[in-house]
């Protein structure tokens, strides 16, 4: 095909490059290049090579430059990686966040195992004659055989309404209660009702010739997912894809998406952007959790990805969870998802005891109250007892023993905090030893804890009931499930095991202090938190609610999560508070914020809040704007970011350097309020 042009996406962070570049395919090369393969390209010199990815194929008579182009050097493979439908999303997201499409693509993309890939590859050239085969050597009466159906058949999905799968199979969009208690699946593993719901939907999908993506926070859900998975499906007809895989084992499950087999998609936040063929269904279990929030630019949001894919592909989206969050419950109210409750489901027994004292000194010291201890004495003669407080460590605060003054680091002014007894305070920020602190109030060398992490209240309650089995649950120690028989159960949030049967008592400690943290988020978090714990209860067992009282306690007790969501956006609504509104900081240099202000100025529905100082000499903005001006907003921000990183300035010699970029853009930054 002589006068092919390609269309090549740099692979580079540069904001500048974010756009196509067009290159002329030699001869040799164009029976190898395809839409999505890895291609090596020169890049302001002849010798100097960058790579990329074909995003297009031309014709030459197609093309508007009618110049003379560089050539492709060579195709790295010919496996077509970049999935078009994945690399339209790609531009979608990045054009909503300010960013760079480069940057979607390589969370997209893992990095390129060479012997994964050429196997993968020779299996499917051995698949493709294989079919070429039998093809020939077919018959008019097979030809006219009806296609082989699916293997998997369709299943109910349990404890919902009959209308559930029928609006999935249609490609709705769900808001998806969940039903708070455990299963038992055949092999003799518990896991959530939930994992049994998203297995059930999945298959459903799976029957109908249509793949499907479960999006769960973190490994603890994924092994509860996997497990009902394994139960409902052949091995074959599910991938795991995620950041704690090996990279050779995660390119390989990649490679596998790319095939036209439907699969179910099992990860973390990046399996998102799987190029699953025919797409059937989304689903993020628990959407509001934080470990959703990519860390790297342009810092984009798991459910804000599933949104744009939706609308991208008109697949079925559900976003599931124990307790709702406010970005979830905007969608409802504004009509654009619909709220699917289970049928006539058990929920759990949450007894808030708010700051009621006990008479026992050990309960003191473990700060539970009364009644918690009287449940937690009586349930742990018969199985396992959650008990889960807010921080890891042994004492996660520490105050100056003579002043009283909360200890700080001395290196960037961190809380100093103690991980296990004996062991010398360190930042809880930068992890720098306290070994020569002195307190800046009064110069005072002593230390006293003022707060107790997991470390320490598993040491409390192992004192207050002598003989029973202990067992601690936090970042540093990974318990991902416990037996039936008696034991206490000391676990951080988010980090708590599952119990076979359910546990027979939960203790939610430390409301208070959960409650007292400085974030807009703080109610819904705690709320989340609890309703989670509370879910691993075993049926008719005491949840207890320790020290804390109001609107949280009240959803809690009451399981009207949807109540505390609807609440909680009307209050930010009044505010134009996110989600209500959307928002994004803008940080970096006086002059660049500036800048970047002065770009937005004329559009109406931005509001401006700030700049004020934030550290190392730089200074932050946040911009409040509408969701119909996003688009505007995004652009705006963007070209600035684009003007900046292209600026050169002269070096000694007069050679040109390129300036740093000095400006920053987080959209629906979660931590700005």
């Amino acid at each position: 095909m002589p006068g092919l042009i390609a269309r090549v996406l740099i692979d580079s962070p540069l904001p500048q490059l974010d756009h196509p570049f067009d290159y002329s395919v030699p001869d040799d090369l164009v029976d190898g290049i395809g839409v999505g393969v890895r291609v090596k390209v020169p890049f302001r010199s002849a010798t100097r090579l960058t790579s990329g990815y074909v995003i297009g194929l031309v014709d030459a008579d197609d093309a508007e430059f009618g110049g003379r182009l560089s050539a492709l050097d060579s195709v790295v493979s010919s496996a077509p990686v970049l999935d078009p439908a994945v690399w339209t999303l790609a531009r979608r997201v990045a054009d909503r966040s300010g960013g760079t499409a480069s940057d979607i693509v390589r969370l997209a993309v893992p990095p390129r195992q060479v012997r994964v890939e050429k196997r993968w590859l020779a299996r499917r050239a051995d698949i493709a004659a294989l079919e070429a085969t039998e093809a020939t050597e077919a018959t008019e009466a097979d030809a006219a055989a009806p296609a082989a159906e699916s293997t998997v058949e369709a299943v109910a999905v349990t404890g919902y309404p009959v209308a559930l799968a029928n609006a999935v199979s249609v490609g709705e969009r769900i808001a998806l209660r969940a039903i708070p208690r455990l299963v038992e699946l055949p092999g003799g593993a518990w896991v959530g009702h939930w994992a049994i719901t998203l297995a059930e939907l999945a298959v459903t999908m799976l029957a109908s010739g249509r793949s499907s993506i479960l999006a769960v926070p973190d490994y603890r859900d994924q092994a509860q997912l996997e497990a009902a998975l394994a139960a409902a499906l052949p091995a074959e007809a599910v991938v795991r894809l995620d950041a704690r895989q090996p990279d050779a084992e995660r390119y390989a499950a990649f490679l596998r998406c790319l095939e036209p087999e439907p699969v179910v998609v099992v990860g973390n936040r990046a399996s998102i952007y799987a190029p699953a063929a025919a797409l059937g269904l989304i689903v993020v279990w628990d959407d509001g959790d934080p470990l959703y929030a990519e860390q790297l630019a342009p810092y984009v949001h798991t459910r804000d990805a599933a949104l744009v894919r939706q609308e991208q592909l008109g697949c079925a989206l559900v976003l599931a969870g124990n307790a709702r969050s406010v970005e979830a419950q905007r969608l409802i109210e504004i009509g654009w998802m619909r709220a699917v409750d289970p049928d006539r489901a058990p929920r759990p027994r949450v007894i808030p005891t708010g700051r009621q004292s006990s008479e026992d000194p050990v309960a003191q010291a473990a700060r539970i109250p009364s009644t918690a201890w009287r449940e937690a004495r009586t349930a742990l003669e018969t199985g396992p007892v959650l008990v889960q407080v807010a921080s890891p460590g042994y004492s996660p605060w520490i105050a100056c023993a003579t002043c009283r003054e909360p200890a700080r680091c001395t290196r960037c002014g961190g809380p100093l905090g103690v991980s296990k007894p004996g062991a010398i305070p360190a930042c809880r920020l930068c992890g720098s030893v306290a070994a020569d602190w002195s307190c800046s109030n009064c110069q005072g060398r002593t230390f006293r804890s003022i707060g107790a992490g997991s470390g320490r209240t598993a040491d409390e309650l192992g004192r207050a009931f002598p003989g029973a089995l202990v067992v601690l649950s936090d970042g540093d120690h990974e318990v991902l499930t416990v037996g039936e028989k008696p034991a206490l159960v000391i676990a951080t949030r988010g980090a708590e095991p599952i119990a076979a049967g359910g546990y027979h008592a939960v203790l939610l400690l430390d409301g208070e202090r959960m409650l007292a943290r400085e974030s807009l988020r703080v109610g819904e978090d705690c709320l989340r938190w609890w309703s989670n714990a509370a879910a691993l209860a075993a049926p008719g067992a005491p949840v207890l609610l320790a020290g804390a009282t109001g609107p949280v306690s009240d959803a809690l007790s009451s399981w009207r999560q949807d109540s505390f969501a609807a609440s909680e956006l009307a209050d930010r609504r009044a505010l134009r508070f996110p989600p209500a509104v959307r928002a994004a900081s803008v940080t970096g240099s006086a002059a660049g914020v500036a800048e970047a202000l002065a770009a937005i100025e004329p559009i109406e529905a931005a509001e401006v809040l700030g700049p004020v100082p934030v550290a190392d000499g730089q200074v932050r903005a946040i911009v409040r704007f509408d969701y119909a001006a996003g688009t505007a907003v995004a652009g705006e921000l963007r070209a600035v970011v684009v003007r900046i990183a292209s600026r050169t300035r002269s070096g000694p010699r007069g050679d040109k350097r390129r300036v740093a970029p000095t400006l920053r853009i987080r959209f629906d930054d979660p931590e700005i309020l």
